[in-house]
């Protein structure tokens, strides 16, 4: 806002009442912050070149991708996109649908694929995210109704995760490792690729045989490598977070070592007609060019959330990330304390939103989480993370979970609309600005 300040400011105040100030803090963090330079060794330029060069060898063609329709035999554009993204997920082969309707599915149906009676399911980063709770025991039709044990281990303090000790816990039963690499609603590290290699060979050379599965959501294109290229057997995720670049509609992906993706598809669609269905009406062309996109979109994501974590930690809030460290999924934790103070952080974003602007949140049961949540997503795709949007259930330490972003400027903005609700709450103090350490309780 260099240089417009003055006129940014008069805009938030006419149309959002936003304090000058919190306008001016906006400011002074974007000019203090030690931005990284560009080149041509950035994470962005090796995702996108790794995705140029995929394309090319493919032959891709914009007549490959036309849609099909009914059962989709002979599909060739969502054969193409299949190979597009095992390339890009530097996998044997991927399985990319929109008849999954959300990275819980994806992961479900890999689950679903490779245990059976009497295996285990072990998770290796603590109790998974919420909404993937009931697909392994409680819910009907769960992984526990069909025989199959489940443990969750625990991390250290802070979430560190011993590969020795994983390994360790390894049974003879265990036929499934569940790795997620985000921090979900833990107030923890996301694992960079690095970490998740490291477990998965410890893993591997206490018990060969076992799966290691990676909850890849909100990490692709964080990094320069994916999974796979550590050792990963199988990754699952969401196509309207990271990978379809703000593009699709819906849809997820299985990418990994060709046998496991084609159990997945059999739990997908049936066995013996696996990944060789599904039509790929309106589909085709947004996955393509959502994957190109990717790199670039996950880029000025990850500036607009260096910026939060900042621009908080100078209103005085423990975030996690801190401005400074390293970033490896598009998460920004930040804990309120309250309860009130997390939905109103949601009532600031949801007014800065482009969509559904008008609407209120309020904390609600929401399928497939244990406590209330509150959310804001006024996005153009519902329920699109890769848009800005926050949400977190209501329950200590009262952490909102703020990701995504399409522009770097929305983020701003938005952000000053968010501290001007939380000062009409009392948990900003307007006069104590100026004296806030330069990046307040930043960190653990």
């Amino acid at each position: 806002m260099n240089g417009e300040g003055s006129r940014v400011g008069e805009l938030l105040r006419a149309a959002y009442g936003v304090d000058p100030a919190l306008v001016a803090l906006a400011d002074e963090v974007i000019r203090e912050l030690p931005w990284p330079r560009r080149s041509l060794n950035s994470v962005t330029a090796t995702n996108l070149g790794r995705i140029l060069s995929a394309a090319r060898r493919l032959g891709l063609h914009e007549s490959d991708l036309r849609d099909s329709t009914g059962y989709g035999y002979d599909d060739r554009a969502r054969d193409l996109i299949d190979r597009f993204y095992a390339e890009a997920f530097q996998a044997e082969r991927a399985l990319v649908r929109q008849q999954m309707v959300s990275g819980t599915h994806a992961l479900a149906a890999a689950l679903f694929g490779c245990l059976r009676p009497g295996d285990e399911l072990l998770a290796a980063t603590g109790t998974p995210y919420d909404t993937l709770l009931p697909v392994i025991a409680g819910a009907p039709g769960s992984l526990q109704e069909f025989g199959v044990s489940y443990r969750a281990l625990r991390s250290g303090e802070g979430g560190e995760i011993d590969p020795e000790a994983v390994a360790a816990a390894v049974s003879p039963a265990t036929r499934v490792v569940l790795i997620q690499r985000s921090r979900g609603y833990d107030w923890r590290d996301s694992l960079s690729v690095a970490a998740i290699g490291r477990l998965i060979g410890a893993i591997k050379a206490a018990r060969p045989n076992v799966i290691c599965l990676v909850d890849n959501c909100y990490g692709e294109f964080v990094e320069d490598r994916e999974p796979p290229a550590v050792g990963a057997d199988l990754i699952a995720g969401s196509l309207i977070k990271n990978p379809g670049g703000g593009l699709l509609t819906t849809g997820g992906y299985i990418a990994g070592r060709a046998h496991l993706v084609e159990l997945a598809a059999a739990r997908l669609t049936a066995p013996g007609i696996g990944a060789k269905v599904g039509s790929s009406t309106g589909f085709s062309r947004l996955a393509a060019q959502g994957l190109f996109m990717a790199p670039g979109v996950v880029a000025r994501s990850l500036e607009g959330m260096r910026f939060a974590a900042a621009y908080f930690g100078r209103l005085g809030f423990a975030v996690s990330p801190g401005p400074d460290d390293p970033r490896t999924d598009i998460i920004q934790a930040i804990r309120l304390e309250t309860a009130e103070g997390m939905v109103a952080f949601c009532r600031g974003l949801q007014r800065a939103s482009p969509v559904d602007a008008d609407v209120v949140p309020e904390p609600a049961p929401t399928p497939g989480y244990g406590d209330r949540v509150v959310m804001a997503g006024g996005t153009f795709i519902q329920g699109s993370s890769i848009e800005l949007s926050a949400d977190g259930p209501l329950r200590p330490p009262f952490a909102i979970y703020l990701q995504g972003g399409l522009d770097f400027e929305h983020v701003v903005l938005a952000c000053t609309v968010v501290a001007q609700e939380l000062a009409e709450v009392g948990l900003v103090n307007l006069s104590e600005l100026s004296r806030r350490p330069r990046w307040g309780r930043a960190g653990q």
